[in-house]
């Protein structure tokens, strides 16, 4: 038997809610399946279970809030049988019922036939993963063709199916309230009652019109951002026609709720600030910083993109940022003294370069994701990566290995216009990289004055695990980097 705990997703998470359980009793799981999602101060993320095997119970309910390392599920080794199994939950077993009639679901199949390619025993095989996504897209996994070991059913396999049934248009024809179920998947239906939003009214961008979880944070976001607003306007009708308060209680409660929308949402802002504030006093007052900065010409850089993005469709086109972050990684590796972490037993070197990069979220706050094994990634991988770790980063849906997992990290403020940054390391790493705007300066080459594209980088340090030579050393690798981005 193994324990699924409660991870720590960053040195500055010291409990975190249980938002969803993605899997149930008698689930079958494999290492690095993504098995529940957690809510911390910063952000929702998709926790992966590190063990293999068969979910024998599950130990906290849905909206629990929890220390890190509580026990959330037993997992029993593969191929045991699961002792002692709980009886699921009624929304655990619907979620992993098909959306066939149950009387579909009940009926053998005649003796002559082979079961179903991705099916064993009437049951569709997949990863709970590969369950979720199909969840999120509004699938069937039943009707879904599995191309994996066996007739799994693998993650392409939904893609694919999802690219191929989606509407041409996202103006998708709703039901009028009242007049039948609106189709949604279960995440999605709980993040409305949760943020108190009217399914009806959102747009679905899932097969057939189902609402995903994304429609509906998108309307929250958006409600959110109207919703002082409209509040203060209904305040301000109310106080000038007092009567209107006993003839129009429909108007005062739907202030009520965009009052506690926003309430709500700057409740989690402000617990997030304290965390943050916490981590950066803990950074402050243990880790004695030092800092360098030097000027890096980007002229061969941008030069080069421009005519690298000349060959590619908008979508994949490359900029400095790539560049700079992938030269970061590179430079990590060679100077490995500031990659890594400072434990009690003192500095803890690392092989692989998980460069973490912070992101702001459009509601406030920061949080700082990893590009994992950046170093060894080509160029155009970096910039994808980057693209898909901002985008899920503000919707809420990180993942636990690329929260917890960075070994040197990179804020870049240069979007804002500010041309230098002296950041606060965030523990226990021992170092982290700024980077600000991109600007033209005169500039010597070979003796011949010029204007050039330039940035300042900077780096703040761990002085228990380096000195200034080490830096230096770190940010001269930076800039040789940047001045070869044909090898990147």
């Amino acid at each position: 038997m193994a324990e699924f705990t409660m991870p720590s997703l960053g040195a500055d998470m010291t409990e975190g809610t249980l938002i969803e359980w993605l899997v149930g009793p008698g689930d079958r799981v494999r290492k690095g399946d993504i098995v529940a999602v957690v809510d911390t101060t910063k952000s929702a993320i998709e926790v992966e279970c590190f063990e293999s095997g068969v979910v024998d119970r599950l130990l906290v309910e849905t909206g629990a809030t929890v220390p890190v390392g509580t026990s959330l599920a037993v997992i029993s080794p593969a191929g045991e049988e699961a002792a002692g199994l709980t009886p699921e939950a009624p929304e655990a077993v619907s979620r992993k019922q098909p959306a066939s009639p149950p009387a579909a679901a009940t009926t053998p199949p005649p003796p002559s036939a082979s079961p179903e390619a991705g099916q064993s025993g009437g049951t569709v095989a997949a990863t709970p993963l590969v369950r979720h996504q199909a969840e999120e897209a509004g699938l069937d996994l039943a009707a879904v063709h599995g191309t994996g070991p066996g007739g799994r059913v693998t993650r392409a396999d939904v893609s694919r199916e999802a690219a191929a049934e989606r509407p041409p248009s996202t103006a998708v024809k709703e039901e009028p309230a009242g007049r039948g179920r609106v189709r949604a998947t279960p995440l999605a239906r709980r993040t409305a009652a949760e943020t108190g939003i009217e399914l009806a009214a959102v747009t679905g961008t899932g097969r057939d019109g189902a609402v995903r979880v994304a429609d509906v944070r998108a309307a929250a976001a958006k409600r959110a951002r109207t919703a002082p607003e409209s509040v203060a306007g209904q305040r301000e009708a109310l106080l000038a026609r007092p009567e209107a308060a006993g003839a129009g209680p429909h108007k005062a409660e739907t202030g009520r709720d965009a009052a506690t929308t926003v309430h709500d949402a700057a409740a989690r802002l402000t617990a997030m600030r304290r965390t943050t504030a916490d981590l950066m006093t803990r950074s402050k007052r243990e880790i004695p910083h030092y800092y360098l900065s030097t000027t890096v010409d980007l002229g061969r850089a941008v030069a080069w993109l421009r005519e690298r993005n000349r060959e590619l469709p908008v979508p994949k086109r490359l900029v400095t940022t790539a560049v700079l972050l992938k030269a970061t990684a590179l430079a990590a590796r060679h100077v490995p003294q500031l990659n890594g972490f400072w434990t009690p037993d003192g500095f803890g070197g690392e092989a692989a370069v998980h460069l973490g990069v912070a992101v702001s979220l459009r509601g406030g706050g920061l949080v700082a994701p990893a590009i994992r094994d950046a170093a060894d990634l080509p160029l155009p991988e970096v910039m994808a990566r980057l693209r898909d770790l901002v985008a899920r980063a503000r919707t809420g849906r990180l993942r636990a290995s690329e929260t917890a997992s960075a070994t040197i990290t990179v804020t870049n403020l240069g979007d804002q216009g500010v041309e230098a940054v002296f950041g606060v390391i965030y523990p226990p790493q021992v170092a982290l990289v700024g980077l600000g705007k991109v600007v033209e300066r005169p500039w010597a080459v070979n003796g011949l004055l010029g204007v050039r594209p330039v940035v300042t980088a900077t780096l703040s340090a761990d002085h228990r695990a380096s000195d200034g030579s080490t830096g230096a050393r770190f940010l001269a690798a930076l800039d040789s980097w940047a001045q070869k981005p044909e090898e990147l």
